[in-house]
């Protein structure tokens, strides 16, 4: 039986521009099978949409709760992503 896997779309707050968490993002979502996406948005905050299994979702958003060094996360908005549309793999979007 497969597990059935988890969407969800979240926005991280605080200092996460400039500080390579697109790219700490990216590898870590990759290194837990993740698929999705990350991006910058003007106010200076983070989106990402996370796909995969329940456990390695939930483990993501944990660690997005502190991000790479020189990261100063404030908060972690967290919501379930509605009609998605999920890469293939796990990409940093410009």
């Amino acid at each position: 039986m497969t597990t059935p896997a988890e969407t969800r779309h979240l926005r991280i707050t605080g200092r996460v521009q400039g500080v390579w968490y697109r790219g700490w993002t990216q590898a870590t979502a990759r290194a837990l099978g993740l698929r999705g996406w990350v991006q910058n948005d003007p106010d200076g905050s983070v989106r990402a949409l996370l796909h995969g299994p329940p456990e390695a979702v939930a483990q993501m958003i944990t660690a997005m709760q502190d991000g790479p060094p020189g990261a100063r996360v404030d908060g972690v908005a967290d919501a379930p992503a509605t009609d998605p549309q999920i890469p293939e793999r796990f990409e940093v979007r410009r």
